[in-house]
């Protein structure tokens, strides 16, 4: 199965990745989680992709698709993946599905948005900031995330209804729960 999730920063796309990791035993592949680590490891692409994150904006494309291009030819990539945080737009999008026809694999199966509110996406991107230490977390930091996000990512909800492949999650309510919607809409 090869799967996009979509949503806003902090509408737990981390969270339902890993357990639809465990459900069907393929890498979730995070670019967060890559640029996040290129970060702390202080390479020219992680203090390319630093200053962009602290000041609450996105990491260049051609960055971010490199990075996907090289995970997406990792063998354990081979029979599906999630994808959390790419593609980020449509030219994004557009792109991934070149890669996986260069790379002949299939094309994407679902993309899984998970709605939830700003209000909410305001409240628990803080109690991250609290509980992690996330420093991009900061409160006018997580107000510019998510207009970037609506303008620039929920273009993306169109292009894959176009191709029939959206399926919409509540994102609301206990883990397990919504765990339990997104299965539902695999189906």
């Amino acid at each position: 199965m090869r799967i996009v999730l979509l949503g806003a920063p902090g509408s737990g796309k981390g969270t339902q990745g890993e357990k639809l990791v465990e459900k069907f035993g393929i890498p979730k592949i995070s670019t967060g989680d890559a640029l996040r680590a290129a970060v702390a490891a202080g390479t020219e692409l992680g203090k390319q992709a630093k200053a962009a994150m602290d000041a609450g904006k996105l990491v260049a494309n051609d960055i971010v698709i490199g990075i996907v291009e090289e995970r997406l030819e990792q063998p354990d990539a081979v029979n599906g993946f999630i994808l959390d945080g790419f593609p980020r737009n449509t030219a994004q999008a557009q792109v991934l599905d070149q890669l996986m026809a260069g790379h002949n694999q299939r094309p994407i199966d679902k993309a899984v948005h998970l709605a939830v509110d700003d209000e909410e996406i305001i409240r628990r991107l803080h109690e991250r900031a609290v509980t992690e230490g996330r420093h991009d977390d900061k409160p006018e930091v997580i107000r510019h995330r998510i207009e970037v996000y609506n303008a620039e990512t929920h273009p993306l909800l169109d292009y894959y209804q176009a191709q029939s492949k959206l399926v919409t999650v509540q994102g609301v309510g206990l883990v397990d729960e919504i765990f339990q919607r997104v299965l539902k809409a695999l189906q």
